[in-house]
């Protein structure tokens, strides 16, 4: 166990060997704090793992695998399904 004092800017420090690394403090009950060392997910990027657009991704990745490559021809798109774009 260590002891650490709180500075005035209200920072405590780890140690340089953790320096520049994510930790997710969580405060269990006044004055006691959780501190886990990781890599955690932005929040505009939780979507992409969520369990049914994780499927999604897997299903489309592995389509992609036993599929080749179409060009696609945008004029033809156009004509076939019409100006899709909003203003």
């Amino acid at each position: 166990m260590q002891i650490k004092t709180i500075g005035a800017n209200g920072q405590v420090t780890l140690g340089t060997k953790y320096a520049g690394q994510n930790v997710a403090i969580e405060e269990i009950e006044p004055g006691v704090w959780l501190v886990k060392l990781g890599d955690f997910i932005p929040y505009n990027e939780k979507w992409l793992h969520e369990p049914s657009t994780a499927d999604q991704l897997d299903r489309a990745l592995a389509w992609a695998k036993t599929h080749d490559h179409v060009e696609t021809d945008l004029n033809e798109w156009e004509r076939q399904f019409g100006d899709t774009r909003t203003t």
